[in-house]
């Protein structure tokens, strides 16, 4: 698997559209003219999914015991109910519906970031503040977690 990495401070168009990084669209597994999937995602940003991963996403939520824990239900009735598709255009942008603009707290700029198989949408301020909000280090968490 190929990861998408990197961040990039981009504007937002008055159609709602975004530029995607051309480092992003020059991944294999997230080619050019191919269908996406911009869902709510944790934290208060947007996960942008290229399809093939998407399905995987899927996947897992038919295997969650939906027909017996209301905490599924809940869950996936928040997530796919604030999906959308999106697709890229020529000049390499795609458009984000305005009520996931809105959960998101985006409106003028946009941090994107890579994080393996999925692009985050964060709202700049958004992004500082949860940053900032961490209890633990850079050094700690990867102490806790890598080692």
């Amino acid at each position: 698997m190929v990861a998408f990495k990197g961040t990039y401070l981009h504007s937002i168009d008055h159609k709602n559209r975004i530029n995607i990084p051309a480092k992003f669209r020059g991944n294999p597994e997230f080619p050019e003219n191919e269908h996406y999937v911009i869902v709510r995602g944790f934290e208060g940003c947007l996960y942008v999914y290229p399809h093939n991963f998407w399905l995987i996403i899927e996947e897992k939520l038919s295997g969650l015991k939906r027909l017996s824990d209301p905490k599924a239900r809940y869950f996936e009735r928040l997530m796919l109910s604030n999906a959308a598709d999106a697709k890229i255009d020529r000049q390499g942008r795609i458009a984000i519906p305005q009520n996931l603009l809105d959960l998101a707290g985006i409106s003028k700029e946009v941090t994107i970031r890579g994080v393996f198989d999925k692009i985050e949408l964060w709202d700049p301020e958004r992004l500082k503040a949860y940053e900032s909000d961490q209890p633990d280090s850079y050094e700690d968490v990867a102490g806790q977690l890598l080692i």
